[in-house]
Formats: structure tokens, sequence, C-alpha cells
């Protein structure tokens, strides 16, 4: 959250006091609670396992945090060593006002490439979805010898993932109106998170309304909806560095896995597919669900998820 309201979590809850430990879940797989400080920012994280096991890095999207991960983090805790960071401007990290820090893909993988480094995470897989993934992109572009393996849920890095419903927004990237930018007012708000946890869920009754409801009750801050639009603006960035992207799986051959929400309303099955282009060995998998598969089918990916990974992690 930004500094503007930097006592209240995104539950309306205390934040935990910064560098403070706190912690859940059985011995092997206990999670901790952590903050630390990365330049302006006070980046909260969720961390388990053993320090000196095979490095899970998980980078959220939009609009998520690292909660979204929760019940990855305390599955595979007992194998891997598992970070999940909050993002500049969501979840419990605290970051300066509008202005006082750039809100920009660029720079948010700027302030979580130093917390790698300060953390001494020298060699790491990263698990991505929606935002996270353009971060994680260009990690690995940047450092691609630290990349072990990669896994994206609805992270895409192909043109042919993006949807119909990318068309408002890139007209607001080709004409950075006030007009247009007004326009996608009604994305930061409660009702459209809410909205993009249930839809091309078959049975919403399955999704906890938990999570929508901790991001709704953030975008909500003061400030927070005027960063989110100057993000969405900047997303077009990343689409620009797709061919970067691409040229990084193709000369690299990072091991990847696909797990994608099939029905989700930004990202096709055809962005997850078109890795098959760079990367022929990319495992690919679809699940009946929509953005964010994880809330809805967590049983069966996060097996899929420890398969991918002590494949090829584990020696």
């Amino acid at each position: 959250m930004t500094s503007e309201n930097t006592s209240v979590s995104a539950a309306t809850q205390e934040t935990p006091a910064a560098n403070t430990v706190q912690s859940s879940g059985s011995k092997a797989g206990q999670v901790h609670y952590r903050f630390e400080k990365v330049g302006d920012v006070e980046v909260f994280y969720r961390e388990a396992g053993d320090p000196a096991a095979p490095t899970l890095l998980l980078l959220h999207g939009f609009a998520a945090s690292s909660y979204m991960w929760r019940e990855v983090i305390e599955a595979l805790a007992d194998s891997y060593h598992v970070v999940a960071p909050d993002l500049p401007a969501f979840g419990f990290t605290q970051s300066p006002a509008r202005g006082e820090y750039e809100y920009t893909f660029a720079n948010l993988t700027k302030t979580i490439d130093q917390f790698t480094e300060q953390l001494k995470l020298d060699r790491y897989a990263i698990a991505v979805h929606d935002y996270g993934a353009p971060v994680g992109w260009r990690l690995a572009v940047t450092h691609p010898s630290k990349i072990t393996a990669i896994i994206s849920q609805n992270g895409n890095a192909y043109k042919e993932g993006l949807s119909e419903g990318w068309e408002p927004i890139q007209t607001y990237w080709n004409t950075p109106s006030q007009a247009n930018r007004e326009a996608l007012s009604g994305f930061p708000t409660p009702a459209s998170i809410k909205w993009q946890y249930v839809e091309g869920v078959s049975d919403t009754s399955i999704v906890a309304p938990d999570a929508y409801t901790l991001e709704g009750a953030q975008i909500s801050q003061p400030g927070m909806a005027e960063i989110q639009l100057d993000l969405l603006l900047d997303y077009a960035t990343n689409v620009e560095k797709y061919p970067e992207f691409q040229a990084y799986f193709r000369e690299q051959q990072p091991p990847l896995l696909a797990v994608w929400g099939k029905h989700d309303p930004f990202f096709l099955p055809p962005g997850a597919e078109a890795w098959k282009r760079d990367l022929p060995q990319a495992d690919i998998r679809f699940y009946d669900t929509g953005h964010f598969a994880l809330e809805t089918h967590g049983d069966v990916i996060i097996p899929v998820m420890r398969e991918f990974l002590d494949k090829h992690l584990k020696t």
C-alpha cells in the first residue's frame, strides 16, 4: 500500500510491524511474514522452507497479492525455499505515494530485483501470475543464469494471449488522454475485482470471498486507483517487450510449465500455446476455470507444480 495509508492492510487489519517475524503452520511448512526495506519501499513477503533448498520466487498479479500463493507456499515448503513478495502498490507492501515512486513495470522489477539481492537469492525458479509475469520476464532477461525454471498461471508473453477485453486499454495506450483514462475508471474497483475472480468459473460458489474482498479493500485506499491506472497504462511497455521475452525463451530454453484457466477474460489459451514455438518442451495445461485458477483448482494444480519442480530442480 502507499504511504498515504500505511497503518491499514488490504484487509483493514493492522500490518505486522516492519522486520518482525510471525509464523503459521506446522514446523516443516512454517510460514513467516516479514518486511525487507528496499530503497523507499518496505516489501512485505511470505517465506517458508529451508533456505538451503532450491528457491521458488512467487510473483502475484492484479488484483492479488502474495495471499494468492498461500496454499502453494504451505504445500511446497517441505521441499523448497518459497518466497512470495507483495509488489509495490499491492498487499501489505508499503510504498511511497504517487509522484514519489515511479509506478512502472520497469521500476517494480527494479525493486523486486534488489529485494532478491538483499535476500541473497542467487538462483531461483519463478512462478508468475498476470502482472507478476512481466516482472518475472524482465528479471529473466536481465539475469538469465539465475532462473532455474518457470511456472506461469495465466501470465502472458504473446500477443495471441490478449483478449478483446484489452481493446479499451489499448485505446488508452495509443491515446493516453484523460477521457480514455476515465473510460477505464471502473477497472480498479472492488466490483471489477470480484468479477475478475468469478468470471469464467462454472460454479462461483467455490470461489471463497476472502481474496477478492481483501483486494477490493486495498484498491479502495486513497490514491490507489490512480496508481493502478498508471500501471495499466504502462502495461503497454510489457507488450512492446514481448519479442525480447520470447528471444529469452528461445535462447535459454528454461523449463516451463503453464497452468492456465482457459476461461480467463483477459489472457486467452493461445497465449499459452504460443510457448510451443519457442519452447517445444514446454508443459502446457488448461483448466476449466478463469483468471485465478489456483482459487478453484489449487488441489489439482499444486501437485502438477510439485511434479514439475521435482523433475527440474532436484538432482
